[in-house]
Parts: C-alpha cells; sequence; structure tokens
C-alpha cells in the first residue's frame, strides 16, 4: 500500500523501495555499478543532480546511487504510459515545456519537497542525445532552480550507460556502468544573473570528463578532434 500511495510522509520509505528496485533491475539485466566520488552526499542536505542522458538505465542508475530520497522534474506526457505512469507521478514533479504557468508550478511544488533531505533531479539536456552527440546543450532550468533554494549542484558523469543499453536494439550488452561524482558546484550568494555561468561551468566539467575518457571516446566511435571543440552551451 506504501508504494502505491507513496504519500509525503511515506516517501522515505517508498525511496528504499524504489532503490531496491533499481539494484534488482541493474544487476539483473547482468550490469554493475562502478562509483568515484569526489565528494560525497551529506544526509539531511538537499542537492540539485545533473547527470549526463544517454539511455533509459540513467535514472535507475542514479536512484540506486543514492540513500537520500530524490524528487525528480520530468516531462508531464511521460504519466500517459501504462503502470509507468502511474508510479512516474507519485516521484516527479511533472513539467509542460510549452506552458509557462507549468514551469512556474515547479518552483512551487520544489519548495515543498525540498526539505528533510530530498535532493531534486534534472537531466538538463534535457533530451536523450542522439549516438553522435557527446553532451547536448544544457537547458536553465536545473540552474535557475539551484540558484532560488539556494542548493549545491552535483554533477554526475554517466559514461556507459548509453554503449551499453543503447536506444539501438543491436547494440548494448551486460557490462560496467562506470560513474564519477564530481566536486559540488556551490550556489550560495548566487542570483539568477549567475545561472549562465553556473550552467556553463557544470556543462564543462561533464562534457571534458566525457572527451578525456579514452574508453568512452573508442567505443562510442568520437572523432579525435573532438577535443577542439568549442562547448556548445
Amino acid at each position: 500500500m506504501l508504494v502505491l500511495t507513496a504519500k509525503e510522509s511515506y516517501y522515505p520509505i517508498f525511496w528504499k523501495m524504489v532503490r531496491l528496485w533499481s539494484f534488482i533491475l541493474i544487476y539483473g539485466m547482468g550490469f554493475r555499478l562502478k562509483i568515484t566520488k569526489d565528494q560525497k552526499i551529506e544526509k539531511d542536505k538537499s542537492y540539485m543532480f545533473c547527470p549526463n542522458h544517454g539511455s533509459l538505465m540513467d535514472p535507475f542508475v542514479m536512484i540506486a546511487l543514492s540513500k537520500n530520497p530524490i524528487v525528480f522534474v520530468g516531462k508531464q506526457e511521460l504519466v500517459k504510459i501504462p503502470i509507468f505512469g502511474f508510479f512516474y507521478k507519485r516521484v516527479v514533479i511533472m513539467v509542460d515545456r510549452s506552458c509557462p504557468k507549468s514551469r512556474k508550478k515547479v518552483f512551487k511544488k520544489a519548495k515543498e519537497k525540498l526539505k528533510n533531505g530530498v535532493s531534486m533531479a534534472i537531466f538538463p539536456e534535457g533530451l536523450v542525445p542522439t549516438e553522435n552527440i557527446t553532451l547536448a546543450p544544457f537547458k536553465n532550468g536545473a540552474f535557475s532552480l539551484a540558484t532560488e533554494f539556494q542548493i549545491p549542484i552535483v554533477p554526475q558523469v554517466y559514461y556507459d550507460c548509453k554503449r551499453l543499453f543503447s536506444w539501438d536494439f543491436f547494440k548494448g550488452g551486460p557490462g560496467v556502468f562506470r560513474v564519477h561524482q564530481h566536486q559540488f558546484i556551490e550556489t550560495k550568494n548566487l542570483e539568477l544573473n549567475d545561472v549562465d555561468q553556473l550552467k556553463k561551468q557544470t556543462f564543462d566539467s561533464i562534457y571534458q570528463a566525457l572527451l578525456q575518457d579514452k574508453k568512452y571516446m573508442k567505443d562510442t566511435n568520437r572523432p579525435n578532434n573532438e577535443r577542439e571543440f568549442k562547448s556548445p552551451v
């Protein structure tokens, strides 16, 4: 019943059950996790998690990584998916990007949930980029919210999800999901006019990590001269 209702007071318990499900899914499908952390999450403190997005496995990896509950911000359209949508709307603040009023409601809902160590997660690319794109330009949402609520940004790099669990049915296979959790980016004393710089700093942190990973560059057939490209923020 707790899983079906997931009311606010039950969310920590619900989160533990979702994490268990994520571990079962990841390891049951033949994957493993290898985590590197430059800085660790503190209990009862809120954060804004910002990973790169390349696979349907990304949210499950993020859930498995965090003992602290996380609320996602995601597309409203996904709630229409049978069964998945039922649980989706209980762990996600839904936003209709075509509606300005919907975007404003995100701030109100986020403020209600960011307490007792609950964090937020947004894939700042806003989409899953095609195979030939290393990292799509970031949108402002995650950085505006992090600045508004003065919570640290946690850049996370997912090196292998796209390669091992591809959108292409004929690609991928069992293996190790490597994750690098970078040093947090503080937002204290920042204002909304600092959002662009904050977005660029987070983008560069993730982008350079992907380009410098030889395994990622080789397995995803990236051009050798991509290191010379300017960060497309």
